[in-house]
């Protein structure tokens, strides 16, 4: 009458089997399914972003371009067709090889780089370059150029420059270096460039040196001019007409031109009121024409480098009339010319002075309590290669310096106690650096780290005394590095690329997820073909 109670069949040792295969095939297709899902998910996302791309805009993609560094430029430019056409059409920059064999590629590179308003052309000193032809047929594709660099083009003459003149009558800016054309050549420009506001002239091999020698400018382009440099001229005199035809002259740069600059700036003085900078650099001038200088009251930045006829006299007058005045760098060569006398007028008149840096002069302590006292608003202070800078005067710096903020010793007789002297002055104070005081060791300048944490020190205990300036001038060679008011770099990158644009792609497509510009353009985007379908 009771129910039979069920028991369970047991299961043989290939059932078993059979089950486990089964489940392992079931587990490597649900992996092999998982994997084709994530791998699809990717394929996915990186289509999305690729479709983001396809409908960014050419001017937007264009600003993205503009945003990477040259490399990763080119790396792009290889992505595909239309990332080749884009980067081309929006680099404005470029610097080209301009050897002689650049001459049959010029219409191949300027189809793809069409709007180029930037171009330098460096060519070896060694190898043939460009000539009148190429440059020629480079105005012809590039006539909205603004800014030139030639450098070493020996073999353009007077007939190029001008038939480049007539093609580019937009040109702003112009550098020529170690090239060959004469004044014939740089009168084509001045006459037919109205726009031109810099001109930059070095080791210019075809002015003709002398009496003989035929005069430069001025030209319409007088009138725009604002910054002219001249460098290693043999006779630079001949640009003496451009000088003094540009009445809106602000900065005049001559470094190394022969003949005598005196006269010149006397007749300067009384036409371009509104020069703010003035810099000489191993000229024939005296206090003459340091006392025409004085004239310029609008004058803020002076440089004297190496200019042994100028002394006391000369600063003096300077600084009597000239009260705008921020900036004033003087190497004295060594040979004591300019000293208390003139620094302390400077101290009486030019209460703005910003900067200081004096190279190979010996100022005593009576001067620089003075400079200290007065030019409240001294920020950057230089002392190189001084024989009477020591303690005490750096001790007097440290006190009276309020507003100092970066301060350079070189070469001059400080020790350990000068150190601590800053350390317990100059309040804002930021970067110290020491080069080449013997008497300054390691462990003061530790001492100075330890109780000024935030002060950047630089200590450099060379041997060898060079307060001599090169080509770039004076006050960098010596160690001194206080940057411009108005920093800018122009980079000019080149066209050649052996390497390929998949890694940069990728980091593109990250760039463009998160980019604020993209996802505005492709709203705006998507809202015009909104209404158009409508």
């Amino acid at each position: 009458m009771g129910q039979s109670v069920s028991t369970a069949k047991p299961t043989s040792r290939r059932d078993c089997n059979r089950s486990q295969r089964s489940k392992s095939k079931s587990t490597a297709l649900i992996g092999q399914m998982q994997a084709e899902e994530a791998e699809e998910v990717e394929r996915n996302s990186i289509d999305g972003l690729s479709d983001i791309i396809s409908v960014l805009p050419d001017e937007c993609l264009a600003c993205i371009f503009q945003s990477l560094t040259p490399g990763d430029r080119k790396r792009c430019s290889l992505v595909c067709r239309r990332w080749l056409r884009i980067e081309g059409q929006s680099r404005h920059r470029l610097s080209l090889n301009a050897q002689s064999d650049l001459h049959p590629l010029i219409p191949f590179i300027f189809f793809r780089f069409d709007a180029v308003t930037k171009l330098a052309l460096k060519c070896d000193r060694r190898s043939v370059s460009i000539g009148d032809e190429a440059l020629a047929q480079i105005s012809e594709h590039c006539r909205n150029l603004t800014r030139l660099k030639l450098r070493a083009c020996r073999d353009l003459t007077d007939a190029g420059m001008l038939a480049f003149a007539k093609n580019c009558k937009s040109l702003k800016k112009l550098s020529c270096g170690s090239c060959t054309f004469g004044a014939k050549g740089m009168n084509a420009v001045l006459d037919h460039c109205p726009a031109l506001e810099e001109l930059s002239v070095k080791r210019l091999r075809g002015i003709t040196d002398g009496a003989a020698a035929e005069p430069i400018g001025p030209g319409v382009a007088a009138a725009s001019l604002k910054s002219i440099c001249l460098k290693e001229l043999y006779n630079g005199q001949c640009f003496g007409p451009l000088i003094v035809g540009a009445k809106n002259l602000r900065s005049l740069k001559l470094f190394r031109c022969s003949g005598d600059w005196d006269k010149l700036f006397s007749l300067i003085v009384d036409r371009v009121t509104a020069i703010v900078e003035i810099h000489m650099e191993r000229i024939q001038v005296s206090d003459i024409g340091l006392t025409a200088i004085s004239n310029c009251l609008n004058l803020e930045i002076l440089h004297l480098v190496k200019t042994p006829e100028c002394t006391n006299v000369g600063l003096g007058s300077v600084a009597e009339k000239c009260r705008l005045l921020r900036k004033l760098h003087i190497d004295g060569w060594k040979a004591n010319r300019i000293g208390d006398q003139g620094l302390i007028a400077v101290a009486k008149s030019c209460l703005n002075l910003q900067e200081l840096v004096l190279i190979g002069v010996n100022p005593t302590k009576i001067s620089l309590e003075m400079l200290a006292s007065n030019c409240q608003n001294l920020e950057r202070l230089a002392l190189c290669g001084s024989d009477t800078v020591g303690d005490a005067e750096i001790s007097c710096i440290a006190l009276k310096c309020i507003a100092l903020k970066k301060l350079c010793i070189k070469s001059c007789p400080v020790s350990d106690h000068g150190m601590e002297a800053i350390a317990s002055g100059c309040p804002n104070l930021v970067k110290v650096k020491v080069k080449k005081c013997r008497g300054v060791t390691s462990e003061g300048v530790e001492w100075l780290r330890t109780n000024r944490g935030s002060l950047v020190i630089n200590l450099d205990t060379g041997e060898q005394l060079d307060a001599s300036a090169s080509d770039g001038g004076g006050a960098q060679d010596n160690g001194v590095e206080f940057p411009p008011m108005v920093a800018s770099q122009i980079g000019a990158p080149s066209i050649a690329s052996s390497s390929t644009g998949r890694s940069t792609s990728h980091k593109l497509l990250g760039l463009l997820s998160g980019m604020s510009l993209v996802a505005c353009t492709l709203r705006r985007f998507g809202n015009s073909n909104g209404s158009s379908q409508s």
